[in-house]
């Protein structure tokens, strides 16, 4: 029998994320995954602002960006004539370091992440199937299968399930999956094209009933074409080919196909298990959730379970919480994942209706409504805020509390720029920080002193009072960058007894659930 802290069964962004930010806080993993090797193909291509935020913990953050293609606008097209044109440059760079929509596929993404895991000393464990899980309350017996291999028990204090859509440590569970199939076929190809359109940017566009998406991928005649299937064709589709599917779209946009260097059609799913947390076993990414493609949501969504999951773990692992801090992930990512379903369903909807009447909104008053809108500053910056999930924030869970300024407990920090300097450097660290923008009392600098808490101190701006915070006030940060206490006093009491009440024991002050579950592997 194997040990580890915690078993990661899945080796997509999900599960090596989780993996790499467990790694960090000084968590034995193991992650495994059933392929014989990572996909060469993907459909999600999105990186957006927030995951790019939270990859700065690991000094991932600028890598990617720069890997990837950024995107600093959207086009609409209807009709074959263009329509609009939305530019993220011209908001987005006050609100956070990325401003903008990244392009970097799941293939490319996932051989970036298998790489840094890699220089940790971690190694994907492929062609390692999970055909059986029993929770003992203590730990988690987990049989693992190999070609050609005897079966192997590994004992985990936890298990991630971080396995896809079709998971296998959801059926094994026997956790619902309730939802449904959209009836539009979709298609899905990457393509070498001449074009006369701004090459670089994202573009979609309507032509009747169809839809096509055109996104680069940063190198020069590559383009990842996105569109629905006619009806008529749709019954066809294992044997659909690009030439098969509507061509006026794309041709009214001005580009030309010279090559198709990969085609597959798919069909929509917009699902939700019932609970994230089972005991000792948790689901993430599309293992828990999957929902439209609209806005690119799905890879990032699951990326910030696995950000918002890793501390915990490792927290209780250490003895540095109690478990209930664990039931913090059910009372947080479920909610969001419901509301994007919805959300992303509702656009789906709209982008994909059939009927006269759909289609006149479609040509006629959408892009009206669109160039009237983006004109609006502060529409403008709240889609931006909305696209690029910095509007997630967790006002109802059991970890956030108060507020100072505009700023409650469960927000993202908000990010402030001066002179070419931020206040997010310090959110580097995977640790519980306080915030003060102004002047610290110093019963506050004595009491993160005896708690082993870095305080930060900025020197007050009009700018961070533009940004909604509070002069002189405590902001407490959750080891995953979001406020869980915004205490307008700066009183260390206030903060003492936020701790005191989670059965929080940040640094070491509580040992006994690290000790308890190190001297049973031990003794193994």
């Amino acid at each position: 029998m194997s040990r580890t802290d915690v078993l990661v069964v899945g080796a997509g962004p999900t599960g090596l994320v989780l993996a790499l930010w467990l790694d960090a806080q000084g968590s034995k993993v193991r992650i495994i995954d059933k392929s014989k090797a990572p996909g060469e193909t993907s459909r999600a291509l999105a990186v957006h602002a927030r995951t790019l935020e939270l990859y700065r913990q690991l000094g991932l953050g600028d890598a990617v960006a720069e890997a990837g293609h950024k995107v600093g606008a959207f086009n609409m097209w209807v009709a074959g004539k263009h329509r609009a044109r939305i530019h993220f440059g011209d908001f987005g760079g006050a609100i956070t370091p990325y401003p903008f929509v990244l392009i970097f596929p799941q293939d490319h993404h996932e051989q970036f992440l298998v790489e840094r895991l890699t220089e940790r000393g971690i190694t994907v464990e492929r062609e390692t199937e999970l055909v059986g899980l029993e929770d003992r309350g203590a730990e988690v017996l987990a049989r693992l299968r190999r070609p050609g291999e005897q079966e192997e028990i590994c004992a985990a204090r936890f298990l991630a399930g971080c396995d896809g859509a079709r998971s296998s440590v959801r059926h094994l569970l026997g956790a619902s999956f309730e939802g449904g199939t959209y009836d539009q076929l979709f298609y899905v190809a990457d393509v070498d094209a001449r074009y006369g359109m701004q090459g670089g940017e994202l573009h979609i566009a309507f032509e009747g009933p169809e839809f096509v998406l055109i996104m680069p991928y940063g190198q020069p005649g590559k383009l990842r074409v996105v569109g629905t299937v006619r009806e008529a064709r749709a019954g066809a589709a294992e044997t659909l080919t690009f030439d098969d599917v509507e061509h006026r779209a794309i041709h009214a946009m001005g580009l030309e196909v010279e090559r198709v260097n990969w085609f597959s059609t798919y069909r929509v799913h917009h699902r939700v298990t019932d609970r994230f947390r089972h005991g000792n076993i948790f689901l993430l990414g599309d293992a828990a959730h999957v929902h439209s493609p609209a806005g690119g949501q799905g890879m990032n969504t699951g990326i910030g379970d696995a950000i918002n999951l890793a501390w915990k773990l490792a927290a209780v692992l250490k003895g540095e919480a109690d478990d209930r801090l664990l039931d913090s992930y059910e009372d947080e990512r479920p909610v969001f994942a419901r509301n994007l379903v919805a959300s992303t369903d509702r656009v789906f909807t709209f982008a994909t209706a059939r009927g006269s009447v759909a289609e006149f909104v479609r040509t006629h008053i959408a892009p009206v409504v669109t160039r009237v809108a983006w004109g609006l500053g502060p529409v403008r910056k709240a889609l931006f805020r909305l696209v690029s999930q910095i509007m997630i924030r967790y006002g109802t869970s059991p970890l956030s509390a108060g507020k100072a300024g505009e700023v409650v407990g469960g927000n993202r920090l908000p990010f402030v720029r001066i002179d070419g300097r931020d206040n997010y450097g310090p959110l580097s660290a995977i640790a519980w920080q306080v915030h003060v923008y102004g002047a610290a009392r110093d019963e506050l600098r004595q009491w993160c002193g005896r708690r082993g808490i870095a305080l930060h101190e900025f020197s007050w701006h009009e700018a961070f009072g533009k940004a909604g915070l509070a002069r002189d006030a405590a902001y407490l940060l959750r080891p995953d960058t979001y406020v869980g206490l915004a205490e307008p006093n700066g009183d260390a009491g206030v903060l003492e007894a936020y701790l005191t009440e989670r059965g929080l024991h940040p640094n070491g002050t509580g040992q006994r659930g690290q000790v308890a579950w190190r001297q049973r592997e031990a003794a193994s």
